[in-house]
């Protein structure tokens, strides 16, 4: 067996963007959980959120030149690829002094150089796809990786290659299926006895979810038992939290959230993006959503996520060029008013979820790691 004489070694390819690293971290801690003598290393950019939420997850990381293409033609391109050749150099000598048993990698321009030159020196490798609409890098990688892990079945007719895809889900953290009610309620400053909406827009915000909110709740002022939890961004946090100041809800703003995990644990409902990782935790945790999904995304894929619950009547959808405050208004109060079918979306939901993804995905990494070839240096 390769790896039988040795600690697992274990590369991981993830960032650029948060929806990016954490299924990335997440395998990792579940790989960690079951094989603790193994090394894993990360591998990302120096300019996304990878290096300070890696370095919180305990592991280290890497940084390679890796930079996004372009959709258009022009002088960026030039510098793209140049970034890109830039990265294999960085990604070959990685591998060669790292000498992983496997190598992973969660889509985005920062995992093709990396899985590209774990091929090239015949090592296994995984790919793991969040959106229901798969990036190019993954569609590419499909054609020389071992496995693709897909987190929705309606991905498949994206890939040329079909017989090395997986459908797993998208890996969530275990906290995330950890926490106690009353002991969130308690950290966040929340009262148990109230319903408690929360509002979020990734990890940078979302202005037209920020701005459409904040006219919504002033025209809910009166209604009882209501509490906000409300992650701003930076950008919007400080008048958002001037605004609310003595409201008559309670609201509780927060320009991020370290321990997103609590709010889900709270949440009654939530109204937020569909980027691929937010529709994974909020199945997971089984809250009731209005999903309105970024519309600038690649492909449109939020609002092929977002369509995936809202098919399966697991969430309520607002296109962002239909949001406005007087609408969010009449949806949140209607969700509110109507216990039974805040519950049925919410029921709904979580038999969407896939909590064991990073499970499915740690075992097919054990069997890949044992089947492949011995890694440089060994």
């Amino acid at each position: 067996m390769a790896a039988s004489a040795t600690a697992i070694r274990v590369l991981i390819a993830a960032g650029g963007t948060g929806g990016h690293l954490y299924p990335g971290i997440a395998i990792a801690e579940e790989w960690m959980r079951s094989h603790p003598d193994s090394q894993v290393l990360f591998v990302g950019t120096s300019r996304g959120p990878e290096a300070a939420a890696v370095e919180r997850a305990g592991f280290s990381m890497r940084a390679i030149a890796a930079r996004g293409f372009p959709r258009r033609p022009g002088l960026a391109m030039v510098g793209a690829a140049v970034g890109f050749f830039a990265a294999l150099a960085q990604s070959f000598r990685l591998v060669v002094d790292f000498k992983p048993h496997i190598v992973v990698g969660t889509g985005s321009y920062v995992s093709a150089p990396v899985v590209i030159i774990a091929r090239l020196f015949g090592l296994p490798t995984i790919v793991q796809e969040q959106n229901s609409v798969p990036g190019s890098t993954n569609r590419w990688l499909n054609l020389i990786a071992d496995e693709v892990h897909i987190s929705f079945v309606e991905s498949r007719g994206y890939f040329r290659r079909k017989n090395n895809l997986r459908v797993s889900g998208n890996p969530i953290r275990r906290s995330l299926l950890q926490q106690d009610r009353m002991a969130s309620y308690e950290a966040l400053g929340l009262d148990a006895a109230r319903r408690t909406l929360f509002v979020f827009g990734g990890s940078l915000g979302a202005q037209s979810i920020n701005r459409a909110v904040a006219g919504a709740l002033e025209r809910l002022r009166h209604l009882p038992g209501l509490q906000i939890v409300w992650q701003t961004g930076s950008e919007d946090h400080e008048a958002i939290e001037a605004r609310f100041r003595g409201f008559p809800i309670p609201v509780r703003v927060f320009a991020y959230l370290d321990s997103i995990e609590k709010a889900y644990a709270v949440a009654d409902l939530a109204i937020c993006r569909a980027g691929a990782m937010t529709i994974a935790e909020l199945t997971a945790c089984g809250v009731a959503a209005i999903l309105i999904p970024y519309p600038h995304a690649t492909r449109d894929h939020q609002t092929h996520n977002a369509r995936g619950l809202v098919d399966r009547d697991a969430a309520e959808m607002i296109a962002d060029k239909d949001l406005d405050p007087e609408r969010l208004k009449g949806r949140i109060e209607a969700l509110l008013n109507d216990e039974p079918r805040l519950r049925r979306l919410g029921r709904n939901a979580r038999a969407f979820a896939r909590v064991d993804a990073a499970q499915r995905i740690a075992r097919s990494m054990e069997q890949l790691v044992h089947a492949g070839p011995v890694p440089l240096g060994t």
